[in-house]
């Protein structure tokens, strides 16, 4: 009988250690993450007590928080589309996203860098007001990004190479955050379940995220870069010039976009063949570098990597384990090579950088209501993916194919 007695005692005392173990790690471990959750409503709730810091570029407010007269004391108000894709949207009833979602600790006054001010909140016995962010977008650049994509669906990113700044990101189809800011449930309900059923799909920033492109022709820089620092090949390395090359294994062949060989005479250089953007001799190429240098060189330019800008940035993939006939498609930018359009402004960074990738960032600084800047933009080197030597090299090829 004791010995059932001490079975269950010991059964229960594990049962309520596993129950507090749970409860410790939902209250304490995972507090911040749960928080952030974009689905966690009732946080966004609590954030309307205070006044929501702005969102700024080029010393304009873009996104701020005015004064009405409901439950909810404050509306988040956005200036244009123009920064929907980046700046987010902020909602009661759909969560967050964008800027409002990954600064959201600071926009809500609640980061652990606003201390003090929360504790002189506390003594004065007023909420704390969020804190501003300063985004690296340059205005002029945004528009001109903006006009320039028109009506067609795609993203535009423009980088500072010494830096790292991002000066515009924009994305066609977008959004309009106003009808995801209200404070009637109806309306913002009608107005989000649009925006998830457009096939268009306007509320994925496609500089970073979504479906993946196929980089085509630019991809050409990642496999001459791979090319050049290997030491095996210099720019003035031959192919053969054909019309027509059937890949390794198949008898399916391929051309070059004009159908034609790459210029006159029976071989082409490296330089020729990247100046005229021919696709068989990069084909040729990929084939005899092989597909893990191809991939080292990319893996170098920031391919495979989980960036936060502080937006989550969708990594761009090289394929792993293919046939020949694959890794030749991938010397042009096909097959399964998927890109986002920040991977390929790193890469033309990089080279524009003397061959120094620095990490995109978006944020300059944020400035807390007292006027302390919390935090500054501070550059920071990604990755050194190939010599000045090549980078002056590849840069001359890039120039000379647009003159």
């Amino acid at each position: 009988m004791n010995r059932q007695v001490r079975r269950v005692g010991l059964a229960l005392t594990v049962m309520f250690i596993a129950l507090f173990a749970i409860a410790s790690s939902i209250q304490v471990v995972r507090t911040q993450s749960l928080y952030q959750d974009a689905r966690n409503v009732r946080a966004a709730y609590e954030t309307y007590k205070t006044q929501r810091g702005s969102i700024l570029v080029g010393q304009e407010e873009v996104v701020v928080s005015g004064a009405v007269n409901d439950q909810y004391r404050f509306l988040r108000e956005y200036d244009s589309v123009l920064y929907s894709p980046v700046v987010g949207f902020f909602s009661v009833f759909t969560g967050s996203a964008g800027i409002e979602r990954s600064m959201n600790s600071l926009l809500a006054g609640q980061s652990s860098a606003q201390f003090f001010e929360q504790i002189n909140a506390l003594l004065d016995g007023n909420p704390v007001t969020g804190a501003a962010v300063e985004l690296s977008l340059d205005p002029e650049l945004q528009r001109a990004a903006w006009d320039a994509l028109g009506n067609r669906k795609g993203a535009v990113v423009a980088l500072e190479p010494a830096t790292g700044r991002i000066l515009a990101m924009v994305s066609k189809p977008t959004f309009d955050a106003n009808l995801l800011s209200g404070h009637e449930y109806e309306p913002v309900n009608a107005a989000y379940r649009a925006y998830l059923e457009d096939e268009d799909q306007p509320l994925i920033n496609r500089a970073i995220a979504g479906d993946l492109y196929h980089p085509g022709s630019v991809f050409k820089l990642v496999v001459a870069a791979a090319a050049l620092e290997s030491g095996r090949y210099s720019t003035t390395t031959t192919f053969e010039n054909l019309a027509d090359y059937r890949l390794p294994g198949t008898t399916t062949t391929i051309q070059n976009s004009s159908g034609k060989t790459c210029g006159e005479g029976t071989l082409v250089t490296l330089e020729q063949a990247l100046i005229r953007s021919c696709n068989i001799p990069f084909a040729m190429l990929a084939v005899d570098l092989g597909q893990d240098r191809i991939r080292a060189q990319a893996e170098l330019m920031g391919f495979s990597d989980d960036l936060a800008i502080p937006l989550s940035v969708t990594p761009s993939t090289y394929p792993q384990e293919m046939e020949l006939s694959q890794v030749a498609l991938t010397g042009f930018g096909q097959f399964d090579v998927r890109v986002s359009p920040l991977q390929m402004a790193m890469v033309t960074a990089a080279i524009a950088n003397q061959g120094v990738l620095m990490k995109p960032q978006l944020v300059d600084q944020v400035v807390a209501s007292n006027l302390n800047v919390l935090s500054q933009l501070s550059p920071q080197v990604l990755s050194s993916p190939m010599s000045r030597e090549t980078a002056a090299l590849i840069t001359r090829m890039m120039v000379d194919s647009v003159e």
